[in-house]
């Protein structure tokens, strides 16, 4: 296509209005987000906005590069092909438009009222890290940046692991872990928290292909069905997920898991052909079974009678025969598999190794639930179990909105820094 001068004057505008906007979202700064110096003590750490920083400075060398071929090369070129060179320009820009957002979004909520909360959910990550490099030193490569929470909409918490590549950053790897809590989920007793921590210690731990690999075999070797070797391949991080949490909280955890995966019979025992996730009939159970295998029997014997109170497969399911009527040999041994048999990545141990839950973990909880109730906010505690000991506090009477004022306060405080008197001391609540 020949160029007139109409044209020329045309492309010679849109080059210079995208020059103009190009290069312009390659750094965040806390006050670039809205965070003010009275929120600083809940914002990402430094080195959060550092990794943002890194990968805004890739692509605005991209942008760059591209640039300046544009600029260098328009002008001679066919009409068309100086619109691939702007577009090929627009690509960058988009790639920076997106991943600025990203970032911004996530950050800028520590400039809002619920930035103790993500802090105090942050401090429960991190711990659940801490919990690991305590019980198997050296089992991580080095220093990791810690999951950063923030709030979305959405019935559920979710994920986004270190290092998956984003869709919506056009095949960007996301630098660091990132959990969304939907907007209603910010106070500090969901279970499925700590589920959505685990997905990242799994990723993390590397053992994801590992275990994706041993649970395939496992059950082709004790069950020799193929479609139920299929289908626990594939529920295997979830159910991984699960069992961890119940590792970070004890049996809490699983009542917790429960509190999230309980619906309507329909809901619960109908199957979905390809779904990551277990059918929620199953994943009771799953949850059961690993009590059981971790010596509380009586909290999975109540468990079964609870699950199985609300569903009766016998009245009517959704879910292949083959699936169901194996799950009481499968389940076993997918338990088994998962948490109690060793991962050459975990240098030869098993993840109740690394994450080892005891009664006195459970004591310890219990202990700090009695003083929840009271008012008080136990700080001999670790933070990951804070989730447990609120569920109990709620099951034994404590206010809701106090409750959770208290423990965000507190595990907020510990994320700014602040000092805190060990033993036991009086509730922080404003």
């Amino acid at each position: 296509m020949m160029s007139t001068p109409a044209i020329r004057k045309f492309l010679q505008t849109k080059v210079t209005a995208l020059t103009a906007r190009a290069r312009r979202l390659a750094e965040l700064e806390p006050g670039t987000v809205g965070i003010r110096p009275q929120d600083r003590s809940f914002a990402p750490s430094t080195a959060h906005f550092a990794a943002a920083n890194r990968r805004l400075a890739h692509i605005d060398r991209a942008i760059q590069h591209r640039l300046q071929f544009l600029q260098a090369h328009w002008h001679a070129a066919p009409a068309q092909t100086a619109l691939v060179y702007i577009a090929l320009v627009e690509r960058e820009v988009d790639r920076a438009r997106r991943a600025f957002g990203m970032f911004f979004e996530l950050f800028s909520q520590r400039g809002s009222v619920f930035a103790p909360a993500l802090a105090a959910h942050d401090v429960i990550a991190a711990d659940c890290y801490a919990a690991i490099r305590k019980a198997a030193p050296l089992i991580f490569r080095g220093p990791l940046l810690k999951p950063l929470t923030y709030m979305e909409h959405g019935y559920s918490p979710a994920t986004m692991r270190r290092g998956v590549t984003l869709r919506r950053l056009l095949g960007e790897n996301n630098p660091f872990p990132v959990i969304r809590i939907p907007w209603d989920r910010d106070n500090p007793w969901q279970a499925v928290f700590l589920h959505e921590v685990a997905h990242n210690l799994q990723a993390d731990l590397g053992i994801w292909h590992e275990n994706s690999q041993a649970v395939g075999e496992r059950v082709l070797k004790a069950i020799s069905d193929p479609l139920l070797t299929t289908v626990y391949r594939r529920w295997h991080k979830e159910i991984f997920a699960d069992l961890a949490a119940v590792l970070l909280g004890g049996p809490a955890s699983a009542w917790g898991m429960m509190d999230f995966l309980a619906h309507p019979g329909p809901r619960s025992l109908t199957y979905r052909p390809g779904g990551a996730h277990p059918t929620g009939y199953l994943r009771g159970l799953i949850l059961a079974e690993m009590l059981q295998r971790l010596g509380f029997s009586e909290e999975a014997a109540k468990i079964l009678a609870v699950w199985k109170g609300f569903y009766n497969p016998q009245k009517g399911h959704r879910i292949p025969r083959r699936l169901l009527e194996g799950s009481v040999r499968t389940i076993p041994h997918v338990v088994d598999e998962i948490a109690f048999q060793t991962r050459r990545n975990l240098a030869q141990r098993a993840l109740v190794d690394v994450i080892p839950f005891r009664r006195e973990d459970e004591a310890l909880i219990r202990r700090g639930a009695m003083a929840l109730i009271r008012g008080r906010v136990p700080t001999d505690i670790p933070p990951r179990f804070f989730v447990s000991a609120s569920r109990y506090a709620i099951q034994g009477g404590a206010q809701p909105q106090q409750l959770a004022n208290n423990v965000i306060t507190y595990l907020s405080s510990m994320a700014s820094g602040l000092s805190i008197q060990r033993g036991t001391r009086k509730a922080m609540a404003s």
